[in-house]
């Protein structure tokens, strides 16, 4: 069959990285176009703990990158491009040399404990989400660099130039310096309503300007394979495409929604998204008071979106449980979720003592304990109070999503690797009292390829790109059911939530 074009994507998540083929393939039976996706290699991304700090291990994730791209010739793919999408807020620092400055650290690194508190009371709380529109998490950029401006880091002193952590892979590749826009307002130092970096804000900190390049938006080719890296791989030189190289929005980027006026969506996997695309940032008081973002999306879009903790409560609860000898896949542990017994006690997903690891399974039964819940003790029903409050959490964000655009949505798009989980889906579906509509699980990939193939030429825009997407992967509808005993539950989730 004769390939329209073939792309090359990296997707980069906080536990596993994985490289996927895109194949532009014509559908000679229904006379549209479909994506064949073939994922040709996945790794492990394991941080590292050393000398107190928790850092990305990146150098074995540039060379995972370079195995991918070798991998691809070597199985007789010819990718015309290439793009690179990651978690958020994470940077590498780059001497006047060009050359790195450390290995970046984890978003999870302790650095960053009580930052948020200091600068609230030194820059003003209000102030700092005017400006940047974000949600108050320890862990944006502007709070890690503080942090290491206030240890008097000599890396900040030394270092020329910031690169966000996926333009610092393509940097490792191609050797062009870029900032690419989603990432930059991931940063909370890029005002969103100026549309440009807050340097004012930069000094005021101690936070130099000079590191930060004026950002560019998705869908722009940035460079090619470097001759080095072309001679050590044996590949030719490949096009690199600045993608929406946040997952998140590469992840909405791919949310089949085409035609919808306005849609809600779910980004499931170990951090949780749930948002509604807008044509601008809602940097309002009323956003701020219930702590809201304002992330750059692909095609000029912003997202109003709320993080939530997600399945890396479940995902070290199972780490736990395999290291007291008891070996179970996730597929194990939902059985026994369904098996528990329904709304025994519920955690507030994103309360501050489930952000670190080690210790969950302690620290949910010390959270009821204090709540004066029934305590989960099994597999089940520690694995069921999780996925039920989650899907409750969920509920609790739409409806103050609704509030806040005025508008009511008919259903909850979800995408990502946590639609695998089909009680979650199920559970999401009976909390919300809506359809929820699932599919594809590999979006932040497949977004990342959308973004490469407008490069190309191939979709004209982010419209036609998600009627290809509608066009090529399999929706599977959840209707809602059970709803009175889940707003029963509802009640006991917000006032639970309250009074914690």
């Amino acid at each position: 069959m004769t390939k329209l074009a073939t792309v090359l994507a990296f997707d980069l998540g906080a536990s596993s990285g994985r490289a996927l083929i895109g194949e532009l393939l014509p559908d000679e039976a229904s006379g549209q176009r479909k994506l064949k996706v073939t994922e040709i290699h996945r790794f492990p991304n394991q941080p590292i703990a050393v000398g107190g700090h928790l850092h990305w291990d990146i150098l074995r994730l540039l060379q995972e990158l370079k195995i991918a791209i070798r991998k691809a010739f070597q199985e007789g793919y010819t990718p015309q491009t290439f793009g690179i999408d990651t978690w958020g807020v994470d940077f590498g620092l780059l001497d006047a040399n060009g050359e790195l400055l450390g290995n970046p650290y984890h978003y999870r690194d302790p650095q960053t404990e009580g930052i948020i508190e200091e600068l609230n009371e030194l820059i003003g709380k209000d102030r700092l989400y005017e400006q940047g529109g974000l949600q108050f998490m320890p862990f944006n950029t502007i709070n890690q660099l503080y942090a290491m401006k206030k240890a008097g880091s000599p890396k900040l002193a030394a270092a020329s130039t910031l690169l966000l952590t996926p333009d610092l892979l393509a940097y490792f590749l191609t050797g062009e310096k870029v900032c690419e826009f989603t990432m930059a307002t991931t940063t909370q130092l890029f005002q969103p309503k100026e549309q440009q970096w807050n340097r004012e804000l930069m000094e005021q900190l101690g936070i130099p300007s000079r590191l930060f390049l004026e950002p560019i938006h998705p869908g722009k080719k940035v460079g090619s394979l470097t001759p080095e890296v072309c001679e050590e791989l044996d590949v030719p030189p490949i096009t690199a495409v600045a993608v929406g190289t946040h997952d998140t929005e590469s992840a909405v980027a791919a949310v089949p929604a085409a035609g919808e006026s306005a849609f809600a969506y779910l980004v499931c996997g170990t951090w949780s998204l749930l948002g509604t695309e807008l044509a601008g940032p809602l940097v309002t008081p009323e956003a701020q008071k219930l702590d809201f973002s304002n992330e750059g999306g692909v095609g000029g879009t912003y997202q109003l979106l709320k993080n939530i903790m997600g399945l890396w409560i479940l995902q070290e609860c199972k780490r736990e449980w395999e290291e007291q000898g008891n070996d179970l896949s996730f597929a194990d542990i939902v059985v026994q979720a369904e098996r528990a017994e329904p709304f025994l006690s519920f955690i507030h997903p994103d309360d501050p003592s489930f952000y670190a690891p080690s210790g969950m399974i302690g620290r949910i039964q010390a959270y009821c304990r204090q709540t004066s819940q029934k305590v989960p003790e099994s597999v089940g029903e520690i694995a069921r109070c999780i996925l039920e409050s989650l899907a409750l959490r969920y509920r609790q964000a739409l409806t103050q999503m609704e509030a806040l655009t005025e508008q009511s949505f008919s259903g909850l798009h979800m995408v990502g690797g946590g639609i695998q989980n089909e009680l979650l889906c199920r559970f999401t579906a009976n909390a919300i009292g809506r359809p929820v509509w699932t599919g594809p699980v590999e979006a932040s990939a497949i977004g990342n390829m959308l973004m490469q193939l407008v490069a190309l030429g191939e979709c004209a825009d982010l419209q036609d790109a998600r009627m290809l997407v509608a066009s090529s992967f399999p929706i599977e509808e959840y209707a809602a059911a059970h709803s009175q005993e889940w707003d029963t539950a509802f009640a006991s989730f917000e006032r639970l939530a309250a009074v914690k």
